[in-house]
Parts: C-alpha cells; sequence; structure tokens
C-alpha cells in the first residue's frame, strides 16, 4: 500500500474526524480509507484514531505522529506548488554551455533582453570551448555549431551560421588581394585547431570539396583570439558572420573571395532531456529562436 497515500488519508481525517467525509472528497470508498490508516496503525505499531459509530478522535499516539508528519505533507505540498509553478514562470540558475566566439558585445545584447523579460533567471555562463557532458557537469543546455550532431543528443535547430575568409585591409594591402582561392596556397592563416590544424581547411560547398592548405602562423581553440588577431592583421582567418558582421561594415576587415568561399554550418541548443523542460530552459530556447534572439544578429544584405 501507498504509505505516502495513507499519511495524507490520516491527516485528513484528523483533520476532518470522519472517515465517509474524506473518502467522499478524494474519490476512495470508506473501506479503503479505513485500510490506509489502518496500514499505518501495522507500520508504526501503534493506534492512532479512536473510531465510534458516531465519531473519530485521535489518540494519544495519534497526535503526536500527527504532530510530525503534517509539516513533512505541508512540505511536500509547497515543494510541488513551486516546481510547478517553475514549470509556468521561468525563474532560477540556468547554466549554459556557449561557443567561445559568442562572447562579444551583439550577443550580450541579446542576453539583456532576455534578462528583461525573465527577470527572475540568472544566466551562469561558460564559455570555455570544451565539449561538456551536461548532465554530469550539472548544465541545462550547451549551444554547439555543428553540421552533425551525435545520435541521441536532443537538439533544436536555431540558426545556419555562415563564414567569412577575413583579413585586416592592412594586411591585404601589403601582401596583395587573393584573385582565386588557388592564391590562398600557403599564405598566413590564423587556424581554429578542432577544425583547421596544422592551417588545413576542408569542407563541402555546393556539392564539391574545397581544400585549403594555408600555412598555420597562429593556432589556438580560442576563436576571440583570432579574431583580435585578424583585426591586428596578423593574417586570414575563416570567422563566423556573426561576430564579424560590424567589422566589415566599418572597415575593420575586409572579405576575401567571398563570393567563392562561403563554409556554413548550423548553431544547435543541445540539452539532455526533453521531458518536464523547466521554464527558465524553454524561455531561453524559445527567446533565442525568436526574432529577438538570435535571428536579429544575422548581417543585413
Amino acid at each position: 500500500m501507498d504509505t505516502l497515500m495513507s499519511l495524507k488519508v490520516f491527516a485528513a481525517v484528523a483533520e476532518a474526524r470522519s472517515f465517509s467525509a474524506v473518502a467522499e472528497r478524494i474519490g476512495l470508498s470508506a473501506a479503503m480509507t479505513s485500510k490506509h490508516v489502518q496500514h499505518l496503525e501495522a507500520r508504526v505499531g501503534a493506534r492512532l484514531l479512536n473510531r465510534t459509530s458516531r465519531s473519530v478522535s485521535l489518540t494519544e499516539a495519534g497526535v503526536t505522529y500527527l504532530s510530525r508528519v503534517r509539516p513533512l505533507l505541508e512540505g511536500l505540498s509547497d515543494a510541488e506548488a513551486e516546481l510547478a509553478h517553475n514549470r509556468i514562470s521561468p525563474k532560477g540558475t540556468l547554466k549554459v554551455s556557449l561557443p567561445v566566439w559568442l562572447a562579444n558585445r551583439p550577443f550580450a545584447r541579446v542576453l539583456t533582453r532576455y534578462r528583461t523579460l525573465y527577470p527572475e533567471v540568472t544566466l551562469e555562463l561558460d564559455l570555455s570551448g570544451k565539449q561538456m557532458n551536461l548532465v554530469e557537469e550539472g548544465f541545462d543546455l550547451a549551444l554547439r555549431a555543428s553540421i552533425y550532431l551525435d545520435d541521441g543528443l536532443i537538439a533544436r535547430r536555431l540558426i545556419d551560421v555562415s563564414f567569412c575568409l577575413v583579413a585586416a585591409p592592412a594586411w591585404l594591402d601589403r601582401m596583395g588581394r587573393p584573385g582565386s582561392v588557388a592564391d590562398l596556397i600557403g599564405k598566413p592563416f590564423l587556424a581554429y585547431t578542432p577544425v583547421a590544424p596544422n592551417g588545413r581547411v576542408r569542407y563541402e560547398q555546393d556539392g564539391r570539396q574545397v581544400d585549403i592548405q594555408f600555412s598555420a602562423v597562429i593556432q589556438t581553440s580560442n576563436e576571440t583570439l583570432l579574431y583580435q588577431a585578424a583585426c591586428e592583421g596578423a593574417g586570414l582567418a575563416f570567422l563566423p558572420n556573426l561576430l564579424i558582421a560590424s567589422d566589415l561594415a566599418e572597415g575593420r576587415l575586409e572579405a576575401v573571395l567571398q563570393d567563392e568561399l562561403q563554409p556554413a554550418t548550423t548553431l544547435y541548443a543541445v540539452y539532455p532531456d526533453r521531458s518536464y523542460l523547466p521554464a527558465k530552459v524553454r524561455s531561453f530556447l524559445d527567446f533565442l529562436a525568436g526574432p529577438e534572439g538570435l535571428p536579429s544578429l544575422r548581417p543585413v544584405d
């Protein structure tokens, strides 16, 4: 027999001083209501209620027992109500793993807009660049840029991310502007090591394979450092348009062979479980996918 249900029945009968009234209220037969109380009495080894044909009252043991279990039942009700509220109203700490290249001012504006809508949510953001085990490390979700995702991951497609080969205008003035993909071979390159180790870039575009062997002058897994180095004139770099749109518009960076080189990937939100998704997670996912979220970062043609 369900002991928790028995506790709830006992507390209700003690309050109402009636088996039949409680049975009608919770949808049990009078006999089953009595069995729940008998189950508790057998469990604790003491009579909890005095029963007569006309009244029900607590025994001394019943008074002591009720005083101990009532706070537990009330605490359980409060916890259930709070969890139900959290599924409806976003609140609490939201722990998210992000790509390093999202550490920029436009994305900070997106986060600020979200916090304006949901001020009871605290954002705890990790931009270490590591592949996280979401469950083991306590993350609610992760944003990952990838063409393919591992089987078994629960993911929501957020936005397509295009990349552009860029360099500082002064560097191009000095080194010359490449006229074709062949002109890029051996050129100084700022390599993102997870994708282009040793300066070799490979991807598929329009059904054809693009394969370029640059000369890697800086190799790192930190996209922000690559961006800063490109702005300082250290060499060529493939960078996401979401990161460099304002730099291209204001002339700090210049696109190279933009019509010929257009690698792209997809940014996904990955999370460990889709059942009973907390309101803080669902609201963040919906906001990122909405017009005020990541789509607002797309460069205007």
